[in-house]
């Protein structure tokens, strides 16, 4: 495998490359993960089984669809492909740092141009993956029908699949009728998403520079991304307080928000179960009591 990334960086990069030492990189839960370095260049590369190689095909496009917004930066992708049992993706290695102190602020500001890239329906080109689950992106022009059907209808499907079904799927159902009283006039515009923007997708370079990276790219309502950020953390006030500044939130956020972070909810029952079934129905209950 690592004789056939190395010829598909030499002939991606236009360069002689032959590989003089490899390391392993740990953190992700999916992937396997290494750095890996030649005479005069250095890559980070992932690698897991052939039948996911996809799921790099994928996220191959999305960086660049990201990188060409010329906002926040992402590691640049340089080749994907498949050897033998296995699939790979070559990015750029960006040496990481610390936060600095506007960090944070400059993240915010960099979501918020991002976001003001928007295109005429939403979705995307192609599929993904949220996790290991697949994404679907089927363009659509009704916002609130594309979150019906390929967000929160698709991943209660996937729980009726895995036996999560009872008081969630009825429960479910009923939010899904409802969505068009939860949304009310709010029809956001298509905006280029990260799509995964939780904590653990993003650093900040050996400079203080934000970047962002494992993407789920789409275009959907920009609060999605403002929304993943409050499911698990780690983003400090300036970061919003910067994003706000930049490009204030509609009315009707904070509620949204939990109809939001439901579809990550869900996912994370799909992929991992546990009391995730039991948070999802606290977050249905509460959005539920917004239309009763």
């Amino acid at each position: 495998m690592w004789t056939a990334i190395s010829a598909a960086i030499a002939q991606a990069s236009g360069e002689p490359f032959t590989m003089r030492g490899r390391q392993p990189v740990g953190g992700g839960c999916i992937n396997s993960a290494y750095t890996i370095e030649g005479d005069e260049a250095r890559y980070f590369v992932k690698t897991n089984a052939a039948i996911h190689a996809d799921m790099f095909a994928a996220e191959f496009e999305g960086l660049h669809t990201l990188a060409a917004s010329d906002t926040v930066r992402v590691p640049l992708p340089l080749c994907w492909g498949v050897s033998d049992t296995h699939g790979y993706l070559v990015l750029e290695c960006i040496e990481f740092g610390r936060a600095e102190t506007r960090s944070m602020a400059r993240l915010g500001e960099g979501l918020a141009a991002l976001h003001r890239h928007t295109h005429a329906q939403y979705g995307w080109h192609r599929d993904n993956t949220i996790g290991t689950t697949p994404q679907l992106n089927h363009p659509h022009s009704d916002w609130v029908t594309f979150w019906r059907q390929q967000r929160l209808g698709y991943q209660l499907e996937l729980a009726a699949h895995g036996d999560h079904r009872g008081a969630l799927q009825r429960k479910g159902e009923r939010l899904v009728a409802q969505l068009d009283q939860l949304f009310g006039d709010h029809r956001p515009a298509a905006a280029l998403l990260h799509g995964d923007l939780w904590a653990g997708n993003h650093g900040y370079t050996d400079t203080g520079e934000p970047v962002l990276f494992d993407p789920a790219v789409y275009y959907g309502d920009r609060e999605t991304d403002l929304a993943m950020t409050e499911l698990f953390g780690g983003y400090s006030p300036d970061f919003y307080h910067a994003y706000q500044a930049a490009y204030p939130l509609d009315e009707g956020y904070h509620v949204r928000k939990q109809l939001y972070n439901l579809y990550h909810v869900l996912n994370h029952l799909n992929l991992f179960g546990g009391g995730y079934g039991a948070q999802a129905e606290r977050m249905i209950d509460s959005l539920l009591s917004e239309v009763s």
